[in-house]
C-alpha cells in the first residue's frame, strides 16, 4: 500500500489524480486529508492565510497519528501493511520523511521537495535533516535547484548527512536534484510544472518503491 501526502492545498484534484495513478498500478493507496481539524484547506484562496490559519497550526505529532490510523485501516480492508511505502509532495515532502523515521513498518519514502530544515516549535519540534540517524525506511528525495524556498545548499547537506548516517536506512536514502527545476516541478496544474523532471522523478519514484519491496 501507499501513503499520499499532499502539499498544503490538501486533497484536491492534482493529488486525487496522483492517487488514482498509483492504484491502476495495483496499490492500495490513501490520500488522507490531514489538515480538517484545523481548517478546510479547500476553502482559502490567499495561501498566505491558508499557512497562518491552517498549515501553521497542524501538528506533527496528529499527522503521524492520523498515518498511523490510515496504515490501521488498510491493514482490515485488504491492504499489505508489510509492504508499505509513502510519498508526498512539497509540505507532504517534508512529513514524507518525518513518517520515515517514525514508523518501522515503511519500507521505502519518496519526498518530492520536501522542506528539510526549518525553526522548531511545540508543533513542528523537529525536521528532516535532524532525523537522519533514526529513518526507519530509504528515503528517496527529489528537489529542484531553482527552487527558491528551499534552497539547493539544504539537500546537499542533507545528502552528505545520509551519506554519514549511522542507520542504515539513512545510508541508502538517495538525494536526486533536477537542475533549473523550480518548486512543485510535478505539479502539473500550476505554472512551476516541468515535464521532464516531472516524468522522470515519477519514474525513479516507481522504481525506488519497487526496489524497496512495495510492490
Amino acid at each position: 500500500m501507499v501513503l499520499v501526502v499532499s502539499e498544503i492545498f490538501g486533497v484536491h484534484e492534482y493529488i486525487a489524480d496522483i492517487t488514482r495513478r498509483l492504484a491502476h498500478l495495483g496499490y492500495l493507496v490513501i490520500a488522507p486529508e490531514l489538515m480538517l481539524r484545523q481548517g478546510d484547506p479547500g476553502s482559502y484562496a490567499e495561501m498566505g492565510k491558508l499557512i497562518a490559519e491552517v498549515v501553521s497550526k497542524v501538528p506533527d505529532a496528529q499527522v503521524m497519528g492520523d498515518l498511523d490510523a490510515c496504515v490501521s485501516w488498510a491493514g482490515s480492508n485488504g491492504g499489505d501493511v508489510s509492504r508499505l511505502g509513502i510519498t508526498g509532495f512539497c509540505w507532504g515532502g517534508r512529513i514524507t520523511w518525518l513518517y520515515a523515521a517514525h514508523n518501522p513498518a515503511v519500507k521505502a519514502g519518496v519526498a518530492w521537495y520536501g522542506k528539510l530544515t526549518g525553526q522548531s516549535n511545540a508543533l513542528t519540534p523537529r525536521h528532516p535533516l535532524e532525523l537522519v540517524n533514526e529513518l526507519k525506511a530509504p528515503v528517496l528525495g527529489l528537489y529542484g535547484s531553482a527552487d527558491t524556498g528551499i534552497p539547493v545548499e539544504t539537500a546537499v547537506r542533507m545528502q552528505t548527512a545520509l551519506a554519514a548516517a549511522a542507520s542504515g536506512a539513512g545510508r541508502l536514502s538517495d538525494i536526486h536534484v533536477y537542475a533549473d527545476a523550480p518548486h512543485a516541478f510535478h505539479a502539473d496544474y500550476r505554472p512551476s510544472y516541468r515535464e521532464a523532471p516531472a516524468k522522470d522523478g515519477w519514474q525513479r519514484m516507481l522504481s525506488w518503491l519497487t526496489r524497496q519491496g512495495v510492490v
